[in-house]
This record gives C-alpha cells, sequence and structure tokens, in this order.
C-alpha cells in the first residue's frame, strides 16, 4: 500500500492511505480562516466604523497630517493636544424617520473613531492648524524655531 501526499492550496501537507481525498482536520481549520471574510468582520467592532487612513509627511519646517474621512463635517471633529499626544476624534449618531400612510420606518446610526499620535518635542504646539475640505482633515505642525533645518553654512579656511 502506497503513502499519498497531498499539498493543498494553503501549504498543508495531509497524508492518506487511500483514494478518498478527505481533507485533513488541519486543512479544514485552514481552509476556514483563510477565507476571505465579509467587509463587516474586518472592521472595528469598537468603534461603528474603520479607521480612517492617515498620512504623516515631514519637511524642514513642519510635520503634516492628513486623514481621509469622507461624508463628515468639520464640526464633528474634536481635536485635542495633551502632553505632546494629538488625539484626534469624531462621534456622529445619524437618525431618519420615514412616514407614508402605509408604513412607517426608523433608522438610526453611530459611527465613531479616535486616533492618537506621539508628537516630537520640536513641534511648536501654540502654532498647529486644522482644516478640513473635500473630505480630507489636514493638520499642520510647524517645528520650533530651533528645530527647523538650516541650509548648510560655507566655512571660509583661513
Amino acid at each position: 500500500m502506497s503513502n499519498l501526499i497531498n499539498v493543498p492550496k494553503n501549504g498543508s501537507l495531509s497524508s492518506t492511505n487511500s483514494n478518498l481525498n478527505f481533507p485533513s482536520w488541519s486543512s479544514w481549520i485552514d481552509e476556514i480562516f483563510n477565507r476571505d471574510l465579509p467587509s463587516v468582520f474586518t472592521s472595528n467592532f469598537n468603534t461603528g466604523m474603520t479607521l480612517p487612513k492617515v498620512n504623516i509627511r515631514e519637511t524642514s519646517d513642519a510635520y503634516f497630517v492628513d486623514m481621509a474621512v469622507p461624508g463628515m463635517k468639520k464640526s464633528d471633529f474634536e481635536i485635542n493636544l495633551e502632553d505632546q499626544l494629538l488625539s484626534i476624534s469624531t462621534q456622529v449618531n445619524e437618525e431618519n424617520q420615514f412616514e407614508d400612510e402605509n408604513f412607517n420606518r426608523r433608522e438610526f446610526g453611530y459611527a465613531s473613531f479616535k486616533r492618537s499620535f506621539t508628537l516630537p518635542e520640536t513641534v511648536n504646539e501654540d502654532k498647529i492648524k486644522a482644516r478640513y475640505n473635500d473630505g480630507i482633515l489636514s493638520i499642520h505642525l510647524p517645528k520650533k524655531e530651533e528645530a527647523k533645518q538650516k541650509p548648510p553654512k560655507q566655512i571660509t579656511i583661513s
């Protein structure tokens, strides 16, 4: 009798001694956890919405934080700075009620998130500015004067 070794797509090995192709217990478990899950399972359950994507970039005189949060208003955001911790949060409650002579429907929703970033000591906290435009929340974090990168200085030899 020969041993057959099956190599499924997930790469686990199972051996069989018959012509029947029953998956091994481990490959069956692997398949369950390697499936593409519906997006409802990949969202952040604690906040009711997925965390927004953030781009952070640095120039010689400032840091910039850009957050993609379409469909909101600037009044929906709360931005706080405490002990060099910048926190950006929002909480949106929505309720709609539709009435017709044949039906009455009421829908409501709740969404929130909070992102926090530790700022370097080089940020001038008194001059931080934020704006919201076309679904992008932009935060400008200027550097302190002494932290700004200065152009190279040429030193003459005497």
